[in-house]
């Protein structure tokens, strides 16, 4: 059936990805019009179509963040600016910065996400310095599977455990797992030892931690950083580490 395609897109989301992306465009060719696009191309998104690009229940319901942080390429991506997209349905929301959308998008998102049969999860990052208590009680409501939250630079680290003492006051529990945290490892400067320091944190602000490993354009790593990483990114293994190096 592949050969009655009219058009032919491949979306890249890393950059490291291009070479290969441009191996698949030079093999589809024969078939049809090939598209190449995608985050790895610093093109800002459009409106999101689900299940285009993405697999089922994922949605995004908006684009950019006011934020400037200096390993992201969102806000320069997104010509510095957030755009609030139309709501679609879904579960899985990975919007950049969703809490910093107006609170009529929000209350549209959690209306969509309140119907839906699946439990939502918000994979995307939610950003601790402006969560409110209210909005605690909101996402309690909602009854998640998981919150992301994110300590990528010191400055996070004040904003998560306030962030965790307004969670676990709207009724979460550290126990559930539903609060998460991705926590950046492997820049420069950075050290087994201050990463490991920074999972401590995190877990002591009531989060499971994962250690999200930097890469640059060229997707390049340490092996030493990539073994640091799959001892903070499984859950499972994760939890024994927590326990075993800070206690409950």
């Amino acid at each position: 059936m592949f050969d009655e395609a009219d058009e032919v897109h491949i979306s890249v989301v890393f950059t490291w990805d291009l070479p290969w992306a441009e191996w698949a465009a030079k093999q589809w060719a024969s078939v049809a019009p090939v598209k190449m696009g995608g985050p790895a191309f610093n093109e800002p998104g459009r409106d999101f179509v689900p299940g285009m690009y993405m697999k089922h229940g994922y949605v995004i319901t908006s684009r950019g963040c006011p934020n400037r942080c200096w390993f992201c390429a969102v806000p320069k991506r997104e010509g510095f600016q957030l755009r609030e997209l139309p709501v679609t349905d879904g579960w899985i929301v990975t919007d950049d910065n969703l809490l910093a959308c107006s609170t009529k998008h929000i209350d549209a998102v959690f209306e969509m996400l309140a119907r839906q049969s699946h439990r939502p999860q918000f994979v995307g990052g939610l950003e601790a310095a402006i969560l409110t208590p209210k909005m605690s009680t909101r996402l309690r409501e909602l009854r998640p599977e998981s919150l992301w939250f994110a300590y990528d630079t010191p400055n996070d680290l004040e904003p998560l455990i306030e962030a965790g003492k307004m969670l676990l006051g709207a009724g979460f529990t550290k126990a559930s797992n539903v609060l998460r945290c991705y926590v950046l490892c492997g820049y420069k400067g950075d050290t087994f030892e201050k990463a490991q320091k920074r999972m401590g944190e995190a877990w002591g602000a009531g989060f499971m931690p994962m250690a999200m490993l930097y890469r640059d354009d060229r997707g390049t790593y340490s092996s030493d950083w990539k073994r640091f990483q799959r001892e903070w990114a499984n859950p499972v293994i994760t939890a024994a580490n927590c326990k075993k190096h800070f206690g409950k």
